[in-house]
């Protein structure tokens, strides 16, 4: 019987875009099946095998986002949309595979179910790419996304704050609005995906938020100030306002955690 780290680890070392997809959905429904031995036998990579292709730029070098109603633009922001799906594949197998000795079996299985949604939903952005004449790897992309999660590679607590509270729930906050400009530019289709991508995420923040609490009941910590502390300390952007409250509330993400710290 495979164990659970290697069948993880080879799923984060797959690197072409549709196999990890494939591979990761794969891992989930093993461990659903209890396929998967409870054994961290193996290290987690320092990084993910990645694609030779987007070209992956820093921040303050990524190109201008074109106009949005154009043709253009409107692969620039589909394109933007899968390569945060593909990076957040990672980042859940990642979680799962580099702390679930630490934090038990439902951690990994909550976890492994995150990355399987994000599989998904790269899927149906790929899809999308194609029915407009683009794919996956045709733009230059961001090259940070990775970066918080190997700052915090040896703190489950931190990663928790970070990557879930910090980065997905910033998702909730802007999807919203890119649903909408989408609708009213006619694309029922793409609509409907980010709807789905929503819904997904707000149990994928809540999933974090979770765990990010036991983490604070072990270390006797007050949730919401051990969460700023380790923002402050872990994070190196802004936690940045406008907020989507309800969508935050549903994941179980106050806010007594972020207005505090916000900008």
């Amino acid at each position: 019987m495979t164990t659970v780290a290697r069948a993880i680890r080879a799923a984060l070392l797959t690197p072409e875009p549709r196999s990890k997809c494939f591979v990761t959905r794969q891992v989930a429904r093993d461990w659903r099946a209890g396929k998967l031995a409870w054994e961290f036998d193996v290290a987690m990579p320092d990084q993910p095998a990645w694609p030779d292709a987007p070209e992956l730029l820093p921040p303050g070098q990524m190109p201008k986002r074109r106009k949005a109603g154009s043709e253009r633009g409107r692969i620039a922001l589909w394109h933007s949309l899968a390569h945060i799906e593909f990076v957040a594949i990672d980042l859940a197998l990642d979680m799962a595979g580099r702390f679930g000795k630490e934090m038990g079996p439902a951690f990994v299985g909550d976890f492994l179910a995150v990355a399987a949604d994000e599989a998904m939903h790269f899927a149906l952005l790929a899809r999308k790419l194609a029915g407009l004449g683009s794919h996956y790897g045709a733009l230059p992309a961001h090259a940070g996304l990775w970066e918080a999660a190997h700052a915090t590679r040896h703190d489950v607590a931190a990663r928790l704050a970070v990557v879930p509270m910090v980065l997905e729930a910033r998702g909730l906050d802007v999807t919203p609005a890119t649903l909408e400009r989408v609708r009213e530019a006619g694309d029922h289709n793409g609509a409907k995906i980010l709807g789905r991508i929503l819904d997904d995420e707000i149990r994928h923040v809540a999933a974090g938020t979770k765990h990010f609490l036991q983490c604070a009941e072990m270390a006797q910590r007050e949730p919401e100030s051990y969460w700023q502390d380790l923002v402050k300390g872990h994070f190196r952007g802004q936690v940045k306002a406008p907020f989507n409250d309800s969508a935050r509330l549903a994941a179980g993400l106050s806010r007594g955690f972020y207005t505090t710290i916000a900008y």
